[in-house]
């Protein structure tokens, strides 16, 4: 993946360091984020707006809509990806996950932040064939027509083949045996530039259905993408110093060794892989909610690819140098769109697009991905030392505080003081509320 990107070749129009984010009110916050980006007076009005989604909006974009659902909006803050300062906004309600993406980032911006590659964004529609004798006759006679079909393909969609992408090739896969009987599945690989790409595989899968059915003699069935996107790939990789790792209670050795104690047990359980790579998925589909992508396909096509090997298993993966040095990587298809659906449909979506500076599908992807790595280097890190709970408990303590009545000043008063306790509970809450108010 190449060497990492020095500190000092770091250049962007603004920092994504914003000191002291964290103690700032949200006006305060939205007001750095603002500057830092160039948002206009329109813009940071929409971010402050409780209802920026229209109803009309809403209404256009699914059902039976009824009214809107907001999530909280943060910024991560302090990522450098592949020497570009980026900050990162997450639509996300769960505590810790916006703090602990950002603490990481900055432990790593120091050592030239996050190195980021991607495939081509090619995704693929499957054509399945069945009430075949001779699937593997079926398939040759499939490739033979090969060159009909990309065309067939590609003459429903000309605007994408005028920006570069479309049909490139097709695979076909054979099934001998099937609930259904033998089967032979078409793959069309097709560039989707910067589109997620589900409607537009779908309607050339349809479009090639007569001609599967013609050169096999079948039964065309299901027409549809895929979403183990597993020729649209993104990556990511950090690399940390073992100084940069220490703590108080223990050296940077001790912490590297810890990190990759926990990753062993991820690498090798499917248990624990599981919750493993759900902490990636922590970092990663809150930045694809706020980007207005489809944070289901993604899902479903990362958990699928880590158990392409035949046992579900870690997503990334953690080594030690020969220098010493911590190092993360990871690989996952990652099929995110920057034109259609909620991504031009919603008004926050398009500022968190604007906010990120991204300028292709795949940049956005590629940022997403060192989230989810850095997300990931987080939760090792607090389950190699302290365990999860000591830090996630010390900003859900805010949550608790809240339910127990506490407003204002009062909340952070008593979920630091429930920290210190180690005694995160409304009941516990609810006694240290009354006794701040003399009850």
């Amino acid at each position: 993946m190449g060497s990492q990107t020095p500190a000092s070749a770091v250049s962007a129009a603004y920092s994504s360091r914003i000191a002291n984010a964290r103690n700032m009110s949200p006006a305060e916050r939205l007001g750095a984020v603002a500057d830092a980006v160039g948002l206009t007076a329109e813009e940071r009005a929409l971010l402050a707006d409780p209802a920026a989604l229209p109803l009309a909006a809403a209404d256009g974009m699914i059902e039976n809509v009824i009214g809107t659902f907001g999530m909280p909006l943060g910024i991560a803050t302090n990522f450098v990806v592949n020497g570009r300062e980026v900050l990162v906004p997450m639509a996300v309600e769960e505590p810790s996950v916006v703090a602990a993406a950002s603490y990481m980032a900055r432990i790593a911006r120091d050592h030239g932040g996050f190195l980021t590659s991607s495939s081509a964004p090619i995704m693929r529609a499957q054509v399945q064939v069945i009430g075949l004798s001779d699937p593997h006759g079926a398939r040759l006679a499939l490739l033979s027509a090969r060159d009909e079909i990309v065309a067939t393909a590609n003459a429903r969609d000309a605007l994408l083949v005028k920006l570069g992408g479309g049909c490139r090739d097709i695979e076909v896969h054979v099934f001998e045996q099937s609930p259904a009987g033998p089967m032979a599945v078409m793959h069309l690989l097709v560039d989707v530039r910067d589109a997620m790409g589900a409607n537009t595989v779908n309607t050339m899968a349809e479009a090639v259905a007569p001609i599967a059915e013609r050169v096999t003699g079948g039964e065309v069935r299901l027409r549809i993408l895929s979403n183990l996107a597993d020729l649209r790939l993104s990556r990511a990789m950090v690399r940390i110093p073992e100084a940069a790792l220490a703590t108080k209670e223990f050296d940077g050795a001790r912490m590297v060794s810890g990190i990759l104690e926990g990753y062993a047990l991820a690498a090798t359980d499917p248990y624990r892989a599981a919750t493993h790579n759900k902490g990636i998925m922590n970092g990663m589909d809150p930045v694809v909610v706020a980007t207005g992508n489809d944070w289901r396909a993604i899902e479903a096509g990362a958990h699928a690819w880590a158990a392409r090997k035949g046992s579900y298993g870690s997503m990334s993966v953690w080594e030690r140098d020969a220098a010493g040095n911590l190092v993360g990587s990871m690989e996952v298809p990652m099929a995110v769109g920057l034109v259609g659906g909620a991504t031009k449909t919603h008004p926050l979506a398009r500022l968190a697009l604007k906010i990120m500076g991204v300028s292709s599908a795949q940049e956005l992807a590629e940022v997403i991905v060192a989230v989810g790595l850095a997300q990931n280097m987080a939760a090792l890190r607090a389950l190699a030392t302290e365990g999860i709970q000591r830090g996630h408990m010390a900003l859900h303590g805010r949550n608790i505080a809240i339910l127990a009545g506490a407003t204002g000043p009062e909340v952070e008063t008593i979920a630091k003081r429930m920290a210190a306790e180690r005694d995160v509970r409304v009941d516990r809450a609810q006694e240290l509320l009354a006794e701040m108010r003399g009850a």
